[in-house]
């Protein structure tokens, strides 16, 4: 009978599927995407579940950091969405529209459209937003501007958004990806947003959309892409070179300090990063393999730094 048992046990471990690889923690180490996706953003907020924007139809796909499992939440739109953030205090998504030139609001639970903002028409790409404690505000990689939507006391959306044109030292240059990730300064009076094509960080003040560059101490953060603050550590996502970077940032955001630059077997072109608990969470956009309909697509878990 024992022989039997173990010939039973031999067999359904070789048919039963392989789980996805998991840490010390439990929680898998990579997270499949549907094939085709052409993911760009990744948000978590107060519970393990991370939310992924599809740059190729805007479709909003969640997965569960626990298990793995995933399952799309909201439809294809045809248009991007590309960076998204979760505003935990009132269940829902923030998704900034590329292309769309605009900004969806979306219930984190059940996926429904909840307000859509048109930003701007023709040569835009809206690519990513910060929320604050009374706003959210939206980068456009194409125009020297940010869209800003105030927030009602108890968070209630606005009917109406507003445009700040960008003035000082950011020069946008026509055709590139400019201003991309944004984050606020550590005392949150200011804005801190990163030009990819130059390399750069900029400081913006928020009431008159001036610009300062940022002192990196005669560093250059090229191909920065995704923003993620916590405190005074400013962490960079410097995609096509396959590194996060970790800068200590001064309290007004006017100055900043390359610690440490780390890489991973896993990353292929990462865009953004998302944390949760000890780990943080990149996704992989796969800028330089040509997209198909069977293209995988991921992301991937490393330890805190």
């Amino acid at each position: 009978m024992r022989r039997v048992l173990g010939v039973v046990l031999t067999l359904l471990a070789l048919v039963l599927p392989v789980p996805a690889v998991a840490s010390p923690g439990g929680f898998p180490a990579e997270l499949a995407l549907p094939d085709g996706f052409q993911p760009e953003g990744i948000a978590i907020g107060a519970w393990p579940t991370a939310y992924f924007g599809s740059r190729a139809d805007g479709r909003i796909h969640r997965i569960d950091l626990r298990t793995g499992r995933g399952r799309e939440l909201s439809p294809a739109t045809g248009t991007p969405s590309l960076g998204i953030k979760v505003d935990s205090a009132h269940g829902r998504l923030f998704v900034a529209g590329g292309t769309g030139g605009d900004a969806r609001v979306i219930d984190a639970r059940t996926g429904a459209v909840l307000a859509r903002y048109a930003f701007a028409t023709g040569d835009t790409f809206v690519n990513d937003l910060v929320l604050t404690r009374d706003a959210v505000w939206f980068t456009d990689s194409r125009q020297a501007a940010l869209y800003q939507l105030p927030l009602g006391r108890h968070g209630e959306l606005p009917g109406e958004f507003t445009r700040l044109p960008l003035t000082g030292d950011l020069v946008v240059v026509p055709g590139a990806v400019n201003a991309n990730g944004i984050v606020t300064t550590p005392d949150g009076r200011a804005l801190l947003i990163g030009q990819s094509n130059t390399g750069k960080l900029f400081r913006v003040d928020p009431a008159t959309g001036v610009t300062r560059t940022v002192d990196l101490g005669g560093e250059a953060l090229p191909n920065n892409d995704g923003l993620l603050r916590e405190g005074t550590r400013l962490y960079v996502v410097q995609n096509r070179l396959n590194l996060l970077a970790k800068l200590e940032l001064a309290a007004d955001g006017g100055s900043a300090r390359v610690v440490e630059r780390r890489t991973d077997p896993g990353f292929d072109v990462p865009a953004t990063v998302a944390a949760w608990r000890n780990r943080f969470y990149l996704v992989n956009a796969r800028f330089t393999t040509p997209p198909t309909p069977s293209t995988t697509y991921s992301a991937v878990a490393i330890d805190r730094f």
